[in-house]
């Protein structure tokens, strides 16, 4: 009997744990989505108001903008993410030495913290001092002396590129590990058939592939959807309200403005955003199953 139940004691601390960290602040965060609790005012939740919270968000321009400003930015940085991590896993899956030292190099933006990439690159993009700033002026003069994080286009370029370079290696080394369950003779076989490089590419790797690259896309997604140190460190959101992402946003309602109940129901939209993705995914994932085994 002691025996029987010992598995389950066990595992009650790591339970007791989930439950305290993860569960409980979900929870309590929904209840607090529901009710009107303006920090500056009290300390404590107050009045129940249902649904309005969540229909406050929807009339609010400021949440439109920070969510077309989000929309813009996945977009780009998944596609640019993805598109680099394919190409990438393709040089990088021959042998050799310095394909094995490049793998090693590679992963050292993932190392690095998102928040020390921000604080880097608003140094290396300082019009005055900035290395690359200084770089990229000395080789298309037009951008030379350009304010890039004063500017609101510019801002969001560079808060793109500074987000697909952290994520790439990650995800070329999802996509390597794609490539290499993909059989060399079907390769070879279209080869000696005599396939082109980027015939033997779409109509061999790619389709193979297609599940390793909704995996990526899908992950990269959600990262982005909830990227929010490198706005802290490197835009601020700035210029304006140019590169306010939803994270962001929600950040400041919460603990600039101290509305934790509007604060709640916006993180609560971010995360049902995150959940329709997640779906989409598993439906695509579970289709090409059932077209696989037809």
């Amino acid at each position: 009997m002691r025996d029987r139940y010992l598995k389950y004691s066990l595992l009650l601390p790591a339970f007791v744990i989930v439950m305290a960290t993860t569960f409980y602040p979900l929870a309590y965060s929904f209840v607090t989505s529901l009710r009107e609790w303006k920090l500056a005012r009290h300390r404590t939740p107050q009045g129940f108001v249902g649904l309005q919270n969540y229909a406050q968000a929807f009339s609010d321009e400021t949440f439109l903008e920070a969510l077309a400003t989000t929309a813009i930015f996945v977009v780009a940085s998944v596609v640019l993410t993805v598109v680099l991590s394919v190409l990438l896993a393709l040089l990088l899956r021959r042998t050799g030495r310095l394909h094995t030292f490049t793998r090693i190099i590679i992963i050292l933006p993932f190392a690095m913290s998102p928040a020390l990439i921000g604080v880097s690159y608003r140094f290396m993009f300082n019009p005055e001092f900035g290395v690359l700033a200084k770089g990229i002026g000395a080789l298309v003069p037009a951008l030379d002396g350009v304010a890039w994080l004063a500017t609101p286009t510019l801002a969001m370029t560079v808060l793109v590129l500074t987000d697909v370079w952290h994520w790439t290696p990650y995800m070329t080394f999802l996509c390597l590990g794609g490539l290499a369950s993909i059989p060399r003779s079907t390769e070879e076989a279209a080869q000696i058939d005599g396939a082109s490089s980027l015939r033997v590419f779409f109509d061999i790797l790619l389709p193979q592939m297609r599940n390793v690259v909704l995996v990526v896309a899908v992950l990269k997604t959600i990262f982005a959807l909830k990227m929010f140190d490198q706005v802290v460190t490197l835009t601020g959101g700035g210029p304006g309200r140019s590169t306010e992402t939803l994270a962001y946003f929600v950040f400041n309602i919460g603990f600039k403005w101290y509305d934790m109940g509007y604060a709640s129901a916006l993180a609560y939209i971010l995360t049902g955003i995150m959940m329709i993705v997640s779906i989409w995914y598993v439906r695509l994932l579970l289709a090409d199953r059932k077209m696989a085994t037809a």
